[in-house]
């Protein structure tokens, strides 16, 4: 009996320290444990079963709407693939505001063409190294340092820096020379919109030396809605501030343009219609009439004011695989209907013309392995009246077309695991008859670019500029100076040593 009561006092007493508030609390730390466990193992569920369902979506967006049986998936199957709204997104904290430096490089590298650009866009949408939707900021800086010699006083032909912002036969800067500032809103997969802001007092057309504020302002280098999903459709429009589609301006050097850029580059209001489907790319942009803010002008009422869409741009490439990786060549042709070259003497930047002066440009690109090549031919259609001083001694001269061409070539090895590019090209402007002081101004540039991160790039040159062609009052009429005389001369001669840096984030 006694021990009967024992056992029972025992059994008691553990069955009160069990159910005890001590106990209890223990067991249900525990147990929020256990259920924090496998709520974090459902959070990491959901992101894996989202990421796939993105890939799914990709996957079933370029093979249209048709699922590999040729069925039709329903708007219920459609809306499941495609994961998350925006606003569920929001909710479980994923990020609208991205970064991504490689697409900001691609985004703002001023090697390559502006025309370019919103296909690098819409592929990196289509190839998904971007999302869809969300919004990325981008930003880009370029430095460097030069020295410069010059065999006639003040005459540097250094086309990376505007002219009278160098004095004497030698000249030399440590400076920033560019900043870039880019944002890239994807509304929905056809629905972008991209703006660009640029601060370049080097090449501003300001008034005043590098450090005067009118070279210092920040302006809207190009902005514009793009709409088009080339995993849906081949076609893709823009509307806004947008680079013309003329030529082939991208160089192989690793930072000056060629003089074809210089020459031919367009920017300006309009409308572009393109197609890019299985190499072959054409556009069609509507030009705002009027002077535009670079390389496009047609007369509006006998005006510079555009306050017509008067003026248009045409392109067109293909470029055909060769067989083997990387391994392509390309060919196109441009034509617009008011190049800038129209303007009667005394020439200045953005005067009216009296009548458009069309141009048209040619050019090729061939990769092979390590090695790219390219070629560009560019020209007015008419004569650039403004070329024709009617003033002795430099009446004997008479009006000329203008024309533009460069060749380069580049040759891409590694050092130390690191992609090292070395080019060389030559490019040119004639804007002259034989014998004339502003018969043409040439560009050599010698190149090395070492990419120390796929976003930053280390680079140094030499230039070699034979001749010096300002076009601004290039046949004279500069207010002031006897109107028989120009500031252009086919002899001289300028050399420039520089080395810089060039990243985006």
């Amino acid at each position: 009996m006694e021990q009967s009561k024992a056992l029972f006092v025992a059994v008691l007493a553990s069955s009160l320290f069990f159910f005890s508030p001590v106990s209890f609390a223990a067991t249900q730390g525990e147990e929020a444990k256990r259920l924090d466990r496998i709520e974090q193992e459902n959070r990491e569920l959901r992101k894996d079963i989202e990421a796939l369902k993105a890939i799914s979506v990709r996957h079933r967006k370029h093979n249209s709407d048709f699922g590999s049986s040729g069925q039709a998936i329903s708007g219920d199957q459609a809306h499941e693939a495609a994961g998350p709204s925006r606003s569920e997104r929001i909710a479980h904290g994923d990020r609208l505001l991205n970064l991504n430096s490689e697409f900001s490089y691609q985004m703002l590298d001023p090697t390559t063409s502006g025309k370019s650009k919103p296909l690098t866009l819409l592929r990196a949408k289509q190839d998904g190294s971007i999302g869809a939707d969300g919004v990325y900021l981008g930003g880009a800086l370029t430095a460097l340092a030069d020295y410069q010699l010059a065999d006639h006083s003040g005459q540097f032909g250094y086309m990376m820096r505007q002219p009278e912002n160098q004095i004497g036969r030698t000249a030399s800067e440590a400076v920033l020379h560019s900043a870039q500032f880019s944002v890239t809103a994807n509304i929905e997969t056809w629905i972008s919109a991209y703006a660009e802001a640029l601060w370049d007092p080097e090449q501003s057309f300001g008034a005043g030396t590098i450090t005067s504020l009118n070279r210092n302002e920040l302006q809207l280098r190009r902005g514009y809605v793009l709409l088009g999903d080339l995993d849906e459709f081949p076609v893709y429009l823009m509307l806004g501030k947008i680079d013309s589609p003329f030529g082939q301006t991208d160089t192989v050097n690793p930072f000056s343009l060629a003089t074809d850029w210089h020459t031919f580059s367009g920017l300006s209001y309009g409308a572009l219609l393109g197609y890019s489907s299985n190499g072959l790319n054409v556009t069609f942009e509507a030009v705002q009439g009027g002077a535009e803010f670079r390389g496009l002008n047609t007369p509006v009422g006998g005006t510079n004011v555009p306050s017509s869409l008067n003026n248009y741009v045409i392109d067109a490439n293909y470029t055909l695989s060769l067989g083997g990786e990387d391994r392509t060549f390309l060919v196109g042709a441009s034509y617009e209907a008011g190049s800038s070259y129209c303007q009667s003497f005394p020439v200045a930047h953005f005067d009216s013309c009296a009548v458009s002066n069309p141009a048209y440009a040619v050019y090729s690109a061939l990769s092979w392995g390590a090695f790219r090549l390219k070629g560009e031919y560019a020209e007015t259609v008419n004569v650039w009246p403004g070329t024709f001083n009617p003033n002795p001694p430099l009446n004997v001269f008479p009006a000329s077309k203008v024309s533009s061409f460069d060749l380069g070539g580049k040759y891409i090895t590694s050092v130390l695991g690191r992609e090292l590019d070395l080019s060389v090209d030559y490019s040119a402007l004639i804007a002259g008859p034989a014998g004339s002081p502003w018969e043409q101004q040439s560009q050599a540039v010698f190149g090395a670019g070492y990419f120390i991160r796929p976003n930053v790039k280390l680079f140094s040159e030499v230039v070699l500029v034979h001749g010096y062609e300002p076009l601004m009052f290039i046949s004279g009429g500069i207010p002031g100076d006897p109107p028989g005389q120009t500031d252009s001369n086919a002899h001289s001669n300028s050399q420039i040593l520089l080395m810089g840096i060039n990243l985006a984030l």
